[in-house]
């Protein structure tokens, strides 16, 4: 059976991605985060929870060693922990660059590089990280500059780790998502038209797309999600 990795299981893109693999048959070992009080909906045999600690480099190393130990191949990662927050120049501190930072990139790479060296040993393998328009460009970031920085480290780090990984069959990409249709956007922006924006459902589809024979000659890294945006 197919292994894969989802961080933030609890999230509304994570349930999405756990959701559509348990569905096509993966074994998935979702990870929350310590004190997450969400209720898991998903009542499956495929499907294990742990709490992970991604800000703890040696607990993200642990979590992957067990999971290699338990179930060997790590077919996949999604990586869907992040924290977003607003604020142009002059009202972003360093305390705020340094708290976007722990939550979009190091909550990524305290998983991503254990994973990746594992990948590289089994030679094959796919990583996924969730990047935001915010960090693909300077003008989709202005006016959140901590989040759109600490973003944008997750492009670079896909080009790093493609570079190291070049001849072998592992890949990262980074999913760039349009506005995702959640409950707490629509409560945050109930003028918009939530008609134009993209599911977790259709994200999910995506990656797991790309995790298939069919997509097996694609290197993207990557792939925008924008919906009708």
């Amino acid at each position: 059976m197919k292994n894969i990795i989802v961080t933030g299981s609890s999230g509304n893109l994570g349930r999405a991605v756990v959701k559509k693999f348990v569905a096509e048959g993966y074994r998935v070992s979702g990870t929350v985060l310590p004190g997450d009080l969400l209720p898991s909906e998903i009542q499956d045999d495929k499907f294990e929870k742990t709490v992970v600690d991604l800000l703890d480099e040696n607990s993200g190393e642990k979590f992957v060693a067990e999971i290699v130990s338990k179930h060997g191949e790590v077919t996949a990662a999604v990586l869907t922990v992040g924290g977003f927050a607003q604020g142009n120049i002059a009202a972003t501190t360093t305390a705020d660059v340094l708290k976007q930072y722990k939550l979009n990139f190091e909550t990524a790479y305290n998983i991503a590089r254990p994973v990746f060296m594992q990948m590289l040993k089994q030679n094959n393998g796919r990583i996924f990280l969730i990047g935001s328009k915010p960090g693909l460009t300077a003008e989709a970031g202005n006016g959140m500059v901590a989040y759109g920085l600490a973003k944008s480290l997750l492009l670079r780090l896909a080009e790093l780790m493609n570079l190291e990984a070049k001849g072998k069959n592992v890949v990262t990409s980074v999913v760039i998502p349009g506005t995702i249709d959640t409950p707490q956007n629509r409560i945050g922006m109930p003028g918009a038209d939530f008609d134009n924006w993209v599911r977790p459902e259709d994200i999910a589809s995506v990656i797991h797309y790309y995790c298939t024979e069919e997509a097996k000659a694609l290197r993207e890294p990557v792939i925008k999600v924008y919906g009708n945006a």
